[in-house]
């Protein structure tokens, strides 16, 4: 059932099946982000509770808990590492916000918009901290790896998209080497923490690996292809952000390189002004649109987040049917479904 269709008819949406099936764990792991993001320093809890009270699904750390359970753990370890990865999603969300100089987040005007650039990096680095002391308290040595290894990944990425703003010429190769580091890696380490505190082997680690990487990756395609397709209600920020930052994302990569390949140069010079050169005007996001959706590179893009979908799904077979699995594998067609 499509997204418009649950809606219409009241049904559940995969996130909602998994908020209701894990709604005592996400109670505990909301109380301890609460907890852990106090400060007698008073712009500290402010500036969190503007980005991590303003809502949001709190999907990743739901995915923690998702693979746990789905993992037979019966611990409370996978609390606070749920937590963690909020912590760390909030903390890159911060310093992104900075970085693009957004001016909306999840429907609200963004924390460095309201308090200024260095304090929105400040808390940021405050609430990294914060989830490292709660990866500490796991006591699980694995765990950390794989979150403190995702925290770099994350960064690494996060710089590579930086210095590949405004380069016409970046290769799809590229691309997704910069949103499998800033985006699936967490989620990728968000799932695969799971089977770990439940001391599965190998293969049920890498399983849970891989649906996270796979659905970050179609997460991330998804919101790349809304930037010039979707409803800011559906984004949580406003539409043609990445256009006006020069972020080359794959719908202009397939455009450019149909252009090129047609030798369209009206096309060619189109994006390399607005991409290149960021010499915007008012009209040319609306063109932009009509472009894309003429050479297809939207739905290109969805059909490429529909594959990884698949694969997220795929990787779930090594682990016995249950709620907690029926409910991941809805969640991944969710994730693309959400566009319609």
């Amino acid at each position: 059932m499509s997204v418009a269709k649950r809606i219409k008819t009241g049904a559940p949406t995969p996130i909602e099946t998994l908020l209701d099936l894990a709604a005592d764990d996400m109670d505990a792991v909301d109380a301890i982000i609460r907890n852990r993001m106090q400060s007698p320093v008073g712009m500290i809890p402010d500036l969190a509770e503007h980005l991590v009270g303003a809502g949001g699904k709190r999907l990743r750390p739901l995915i923690t808990i998702a693979s746990a359970h789905l993992s037979g753990y019966q611990g409370t370890g996978h609390h606070n590492l749920a937590a963690a990865v909020e912590f760390i999603h909030s903390a890159t969300l911060l310093h992104d916000d900075v970085v693009d100089t957004s001016s909306k987040r999840r429907g609200k005007k963004t924390a460095n918009l309201i308090w200024g650039n260095a304090p929105s990096i400040l808390v940021g680095d405050f609430l990294f901290a914060r989830a490292f002391n709660l990866m500490v308290e796991t006591e699980s040595m694995k765990a950390l790896e794989i979150l403190s290894t995702a925290s770099s990944v994350i960064a690494e990425g996060e710089v590579q998209q930086l210095a590949s703003i405004g380069n016409i010429d970046m290769s799809e190769s590229t691309y997704r080497q910069v949103i499998g580091a800033k985006t699936a890696a967490l989620f990728a380490a968000a799932a695969e923490v799971g089977p770990v505190l439940a001391e599965l082997n190998d293969k049920h680690q890498r399983a849970m690996q891989t649906y996270g990487q796979e659905l970050g990756l179609a997460f991330q395609l998804v919101d790349d292809a809304l930037d010039y397709g979707g409803f800011e209600v559906a984004l949580g920020k406003s539409i043609g952000d990445d256009f006006r930052e020069g972020k080359m994302t794959l719908p202009i990569i397939y455009a450019f390189d149909q252009a090129k390949n047609k030798n369209d140069s009206d096309a060619v010079a189109f994006w390399t002004r607005v991409v290149t050169e960021n010499a915007q005007e008012d009209v040319d996001l609306e063109h932009a649109i009509s472009l894309l959706r003429k050479e297809g590179a939207i739905e290109a893009t969805l059909k490429a987040a529909r594959l990884h979908a698949d694969d997220a799904i795929e990787a779930l077979d090594l682990f016995e049917d249950s709620e907690w699995k029926s409910a991941l594998a809805e969640l991944a067609i969710f994730v693309v479904d959400r566009v319609h």
